[in-house]
């Protein structure tokens, strides 16, 4: 399971969805301060935001979902499926922390951080998870044929 190369795709792209939660992925200067934005939501040190409990488990599920298909490894459909629609999570939560960065009211700028890169690399990994899954499905039905 762990020999495979899809499982350490997919365990790097669990790390990944976890460090969204800790990386801010856009700096807003607004009219109530500085807001940095994450995989929990909008923080201010001057405003208490609370946490985006929506948001929260939606990043915590793109990382659950990476990990719990480390061991789908019998059934390369479903992980197939599941690689999929991680990747639609991960497409969809970029959109959301897209639009939640811009409701901040009275936006002065916007400074884009080093978490911005972590989806699309994310994703990335998800891809190159796909690509092995498949390539173990090859494998195995060209050695039902050989049968």
């Amino acid at each position: 399971m762990i020999q495979r190369i899809q499982s350490i795709w997919l365990l790097l792209a669990a790390l990944a969805a976890v460090s969204l939660l800790f990386i801010p992925i856009i700096g807003l200067a607004g009219a109530e301060g500085y807001f940095t934005l994450n995989g929990a939501g909008l923080k201010n040190e001057a405003l208490d935001t609370g946490t985006n409990y929506p948001l929260l488990i939606s990043t915590v599920a793109a990382a659950l979902i990476s990990v719990a298909n480390i061991f789908n490894f019998r059934n390369r459909k479903l992980q197939m499926r599941l690689i999929w629609i991680n990747i639609l999570l991960l497409i969809g939560l970029g959109l959301w922390m897209f639009l939640l960065g811009k409701s901040v009211t009275g936006l002065k700028t916007l400074d884009i951080e080093e978490g911005v890169f972590v989806i699309p690399v994310a994703i990335i990994l998800l891809l190159l998870a796909l690509k092995g899954v498949k390539n173990d499905e090859k494998l195995i039905r060209s050695a039902d044929r050989l049968r």
